[in-house]
């Protein structure tokens, strides 16, 4: 794992992990909140629920009361107008008024005539409860409210009711009302449903927000590090150039002085041996003879000096310009080889700037370099000539190949050295080869980069001629 992916990781994990805190305690902090909304909003129904059927048992006292209050009406009179008037007072679709008696037997039910003058006072609901009981003890203790499922008229099933009754004290009957309330539990479960909906979507929104911040952070530590590492590279290719040039420079200078200086001194010792030689030639042929292998051992050095100093920087370069030097070049690759060297290099309409000029150059010996060692060449192709306003240099050789991909990818450095001082002076290396298939590398540089100096130069007027 890199640094970067590491310090990248360090600054998502926390990120990433705060974020899920504070989502999944929000989460739990909105769930608890809600049920007890909830809560609070499904006992205000039952509570309203509650006023409503004491207001009905109310309403229904208010028409019942002058009867059950005359003592003048015999008991028997009394129950019959009583039980007609309740058994007549309905409201809504399921509402109604039911009485039983001490006993347990029912004595009005509008709504289930059927079980008129049945003892239910054992009967249980769907859980087990015994209604009719538990709403006789309430009603003895002064009334009061009870839960209980029973039969929905309106559609048959059997639904949860909330009963108030209360005591008639005169004959000791149990008067009571009931509403359903599952329309409140369908009420809760539908905001329930709202509320879990809303969380959910407040989970997505909050994962939502995270992921595109995580995205963002990603994709601008990649846009800084894609910055960061365009930078250095840059900075890398600007050293290396530098390094080129100073390398260009030292062995511009070092060519120089074993031209200049070392060469110069002994070709003056050769000259003075050679004096000698012909000073002594009478006094006997031992000395001659020393003085002749030292003279031939000289001039060997003499012409390694020579070879050294062209290797290192060709004075024909910096004389005569990039073609003489690049014909210089082929022609001792031709006579050092025995490979048949194609040249197609017309002469130039002008100088190219010094820096492209010694690019062409080293490409140029480090392909054929590379010829000579790897390539089993026995033909080759140099050219080079403008195409508008670029100029070009290409290298074919029908050697055995290589795999481009894995060479540039592998430990040897003189291709990418060769691309990487190419694109650093804005020109194109393009190299094509296959196994058995030869070799094509081509150099291109367009010229209008480079136009204010060669502007420039024309101005100087150097001294520095056209290729001829």
């Amino acid at each position: 794992m890199t640094l970067k992916t590491k310090i990248l990781l360090l600054a998502l994990v926390p990120l990433v992990l705060v974020a899920t805190s504070i989502t999944l305690i929000s989460v739990q902090q909105v769930k608890s909140l809600s049920e007890t909304e909830i809560a609070i909003f499904e006992h205000n129904l039952l509570e309203s629920k509650r006023t409503e059927l004491k207001h009905y048992v109310s309403l229904a006292m208010s028409s019942i009361s002058p009867i059950v209050e005359d003592q003048s009406i015999d008991d028997a009179s009394a129950k019959k107008q009583v039980k007609a008037i309740l058994d007549a007072i309905t409201y809504g679709p399921d509402g109604y008024f039911f009485v039983y008696d001490r006993s347990g037997k029912n004595l009005v039910h509008p709504v289930q005539p059927d079980l008129v003058g049945k003892n239910l006072i054992e009967m249980t609901d769907a859980q087990g409860d015994p209604v009719i009981r538990n709403l006789m003890r309430l009603a003895q203790n002064g009334g009061g409210f009870h839960h209980y499922y029973w039969n929905k008229p309106s559609n048959g099933q059997v639904s949860e009711k909330i009963s108030y009754v209360i005591e008639l004290p005169r004959w000791g009957w149990m008067l009571g009302t009931g509403l359903y309330i599952d329309d409140i539990a369908e009420e809760v479960a539908k905001i329930r449903l709202e509320v879990k909906n809303n969380i959910r979507n407040t989970f997505f929104t909050v994962l939502a927000i995270t992921t595109i911040t995580v995205v963002l952070i990603v994709v601008f530590v990649i846009l800084f590090n894609v910055h960061e590492h365009r930078l250095a590279d840059s900075r890398l290719k600007e050293l290396v150039h530098k390094t080129v040039q100073f390398q260009e420079s030292e062995r511009r200078r070092f060519s120089r002085e074993l031209h200049d200086g070392i060469n110069q001194l002994m070709v003056s010792a050769k000259f003075r041996i050679e004096l000698a030689v012909n000073k002594y030639r009478k006094q006997g042929e031992d000395v001659e003879a020393e003085l002749s292998k030292a003279t031939e051992v000289l001039n060997e050095a003499i012409q390694e000096v020579r070879r050294i100093s062209h290797d290192l920087r060709p004075s024909v370069l910096d004389d005569l310009g990039l073609i003489p030097a690049m014909t210089t070049v082929l022609s001792e690759f031709r006579l050092r080889t025995g490979v048949e060297v194609k040249q197609n290099t017309p002469p130039c309409r002008m100088r190219l700037p010094e820096q492209i000029e010694t690019t062409l150059y080293r490409i140029t010996q480090e392909a054929l370099t590379n010829i000579e060692r790897h390539a089993e060449a026995e033909n080759i192709t140099v050219a080079t000539g403008w195409n508008g306003n670029t100029f070009q240099l290409s290298i074919a050789d029908d050697g055995k190949g290589f795999n481009v991909r894995e060479e540039l990818s592998g430990l040897g450095i003189g291709l990418r050295n060769m691309r990487e001082r190419t694109e650093f002076l804005a020109g194109e290396f393009i190299i094509d080869s296959a196994p058995r298939q030869g070799t094509l590398i081509k150099v291109v540089f367009p010229m209008h980069s480079w136009q204010p100096l060669l502007e420039q130069e024309r101005e100087d007027k150097t001294d520095r001629p056209l290729i001829v």
